[in-house]
């Protein structure tokens, strides 16, 4: 039976723990072959075999506590994006809302554009709104209250309190109840119930019903902090306007931009952002990309350039041609990269998931031991060391620890989404550290990809006319050649008479008349051919060839007047974003199928290795050597002929203003197309590996603190449950440092 996909939105999960119960309650359904769960995206993907109920799949989650609406379009491979998707996913929520009022986890969410159904409070509207802050104010209230009664009716205090804990703890106990039954019985909820329950037992019930509050407080600050981490990549989609202004007919008319269909004309106008991804067909303004892509300058489009959704038009009236639909534009398939990558583990994160998994149940045991043993073979007081294994019960919880890793992954993924750098898991942005050699593809990732006019000399002329006439040649091809010298004539603003009896000379040049005059533009070869070169014009043809350019041979009436180089220049940022990876410590490479000469000179530029003159699969030998020889490759290239070698490689990133094949087929993809970008993708996984370190030290350190001075008797159950929740909200608060990176 063929396995099919489908993606849900889960709304109250807050830390790592809320994923696992998740994962494990419906990996035990029938026919489902695999399930991944995102806190930080706030997703569920589930493979199955077709077999799958999926109506119990939801009830299974909602049964644990959560929202559960499958995302728009899912039955196939998963589609999770843009205008549509918020729009859809609004609908999801109605059919739910049944849900939605039945268990504590409902936030009070209403249809609230660019949450994509996320149901936690501080993204909701105000927090004490949520259920549950409703939930953590009455509970904070009810304890208020029994240290009021307390004091006046003090033979009472002690049910006064357990009120309040209960107040706060049912439903948590509900949930730990349902975790259980569906494979989690060690869950957080479960070890709070335990000690709350243990603590009212051997006469503490202040102290229980302090935890319990202290609890649900911790888990309101989780979800503050996992919100704000979710918040940053789902705010891209809100950069896309609501509205479009179509034309229709003749006349404008503002329409939904989600039902722009691909081919409709859209009108945009100066200080608006574009409504989708587009072709400008006429007008030309300097478009501020910086929402998008990160690019801090405005970038110049005229006719036939592209131009993203979302991006904010500077100067003149445009009419843009739409290439995409709202869910499909360059944001949306960000976002929707962004989420995917998130769900997709870290080695490190999955090591830690394996470690968890006995770790829990360690703590129990240990806790039973400190309870039970002293008592037991040293005559201890019991409710001394039962109060004791209650705090280790707490303390024990592994929420900070296992939230350690994604927090920090999923804010790294978003701080680099944002800036054009886009990693498609945690796997990739692990390794990217890692990379000591950095294999480059040649043409439009080190260069620009299209050659420029790089000298012009004369043989009797001036420049400027050498340049003029051999512009009036050029004016009716489209060949790249030909497009460099008449953009050198518009920018040097040479004037370009109109020209009679054009003709193409194949495999020669051209020729044509102006103003009385005959004139040829030929290459060396064919204007050899004709005698018309002298020795010493030679050598100069000879001198730019091995300079790696391409020369044209200017005739007027059949006499050598000029010659005309051209090369494809390196990018403006090549040469500093190579410097920058050798202080990384990270070699670089160049692979190019272009002639040796041309290679020679391009690297001789910019001071790098190269090898020259390779076919495809060439580069793909290369890049194994490289490898044996013990580098951790990563390539660069345009993601269409590099494919053999970026899938060779440990890491293969596409160079592209957010094509298809850039954002797809690689591992990770550079948006801006800057070479400086490979080194700050290395530089943002070392940084996150860094803060992976710093967490995890957090998480073991404060329980390792706490364990001791709990067995010493200075701490007890109030501390453990803030060295729990307040690891937590540390690590995770320290993981959302990554959102700030300014690259």
């Amino acid at each position: 039976m063929a396995e099919s996909e489908t993606r849900y939105r889960v709304g109250g999960m807050d830390c790592a723990s809320c994923a696992t119960k998740i994962d494990t309650a419906v990996r035990r359904l029938t026919g489902v072959a695999d399930v991944s769960v995102s806190v930080m995206a706030g997703t569920m993907t589930v493979r199955h075999d077709g077999s799958s109920d999926l109506k119990a799949i939801e009830k299974k989650v909602t049964g644990l506590g959560y929202s559960v609406a499958p995302l728009a379009g899912t039955a196939a491979p998963a589609r999770t994006q843009g205008s549509q998707h918020r729009h859809d996913h609004g609908h999801d929520h109605r059919d739910h809302a049944g849900h939605d009022h039945d268990h504590p986890h409902d936030h009070g969410e209403k249809e609230i554009e660019g949450l994509h159904g996320h149901d936690h409070a501080p993204m909701a509207g105000p927090w004490w709104q949520s259920r549950k802050g409703r939930l953590t104010i009455l509970s904070g209230a009810a304890l208020v209250a029994a240290y009021a009664v307390g004091h006046l009716v003090p033979a009472i205090a002690s049910y006064a309190f357990i009120v309040a804990m209960l107040i706060g703890l049912v439903p948590i106990a509900r949930r730990a109840i349902m975790a259980a039954f569906s494979g989690t019985p060690f869950s957080i909820e479960m070890l709070m119930t335990i000690a709350a329950v243990g603590a009212v037992i051997i006469n503490a019930g202040e102290e229980a019903a302090t935890v319990v509050f202290l609890f649900l407080v911790g888990e309101l600050l989780e979800g503050v902090a996992a919100g704000k981490a979710r918040e940053s990549i789902q705010s891209l989609t809100g950069l896309v306007p609501k509205n479009a202004l179509l034309e229709d007919n003749g006349q404008t008319r503002e329409v939904p931009a989600e039902s722009l269909a691909v081919g409709a004309i859209i009108m945009v106008r100066p200080g608006d952002r574009i409504s989708a991804d587009g072709i400008i067909i006429s007008g030309e303004s300097a478009i501020d990309e910086a929402p998008v892509t990160g690019e801090s300058t405005p970038v110049r489009k005229g006719v036939d350039a592209v131009v993203f959704a979302g991006t904010v038009n500077g100067d003149a009236v445009l009419r843009v041609r739409v290439t995409a639909a709202a869910t499909d534009n360059t944001i949306a398939r960000v976002v929707k990269l962004v989420e995917e990558a998130q769900e997709s583990k870290a080695p490190t994160e999955r090591f830690i998931d394996r470690f968890s998994r006995y770790y829990t149940p360690g703590v129990v045991v240990v806790a039973a031991l400190v309870a039970v043993v002293p008592p037991l073979l040293f005559a201890g007081p019991w409710g001394e060391w039962v109060y004791k294994g209650l705090a280790i019960l707490l303390i024990g919880c592994p929420c900070a620890l296992v939230i350690s890793t994604p927090a920090a992954i999923a804010a790294s993924l978003s701080a680099g989404a944002r800036r054009g750098l886009l990693m498609k898991g945690g796997a990739v942005l692990e390794t990217l550290g890692k990379v000591t050699m950095v294999a480059f593809d040649k043409t439009g990732t080190l260069t620009e990809g299209k050659p420029q006019v790089t000298d012009i000399i004369s043989f009797g002329p001036t420049e400027a006319q050498v340049l003029s006439r051999a512009a009036v040649l050029e004016q009716g091809s489209s060949h790249p050649l030909a497009l460099a010298i008449r953009n050198r004539a518009k920018a040097d603003g040479v004037p370009v008479p109109p020209a009679f009896e054009l003709e193409a000379l194949p495999g020669k040049g051209v020729s044509g008349k102006v103003g009385g005059e005959t004139l040829d533009l030929l290459s060396p070869p064919a204007a050899r051919e004709r005698g018309t070169l002298s020795a010493e014009q030679d050598a100069c043809i000879m001198a730019l060839n091995d300079e790696g350019k391409s020369v044209s041979v200017l005739l007027v009436n059949g006499v050598a007047a000029g010659l005309i180089a051209m090369r494809d220049e390196p990018r403006e940022d090549a040469e500093a974003g190579l410097a920058a990876l050798k202080s990384a410590g990270v070699k670089a490479m160049m692979l190019t199928g272009d002639n040796k000469r041309t290679a020679a000179a391009v690297a001789g530029m910019l001071g790098i290795d190269w090898r020259g003159e390779m076919m495809p699969e060439d580069k793909q030998r290369v890049v194994g050597e490289l490898k044996r020889q013990g580098f951790v490759v990563a390539k660069v290239g345009d993601g269409i002929n590099d494919a053999p070698a970026l899938a060779a490689a440990d890491i293969g990133i596409a160079m592209g203003g957010g094509t298809d094949v850039a954002l797809e087929t690689a591992d990770a993809a550079v948006l801006h197309g800057r070479v400086g970008d490979v080194a700050q993708m290395i530089e943002l996984s070392k940084r996150t590996m860094r803060n992976i370190l710093q967490n995890i030290t957090i998480a073991l350190g404060l329980k390792a603190v706490f364990l001791v001075t709990t067995i010493i008797g200075i701490t007890g159950l109030w501390p453990a449950i803030l060295a729990d929740t307040g690891a937590t909200v540390l690590v995770t608060i320290n993981a959302l440092r990554l959102l700030r990176i300014k690259i």
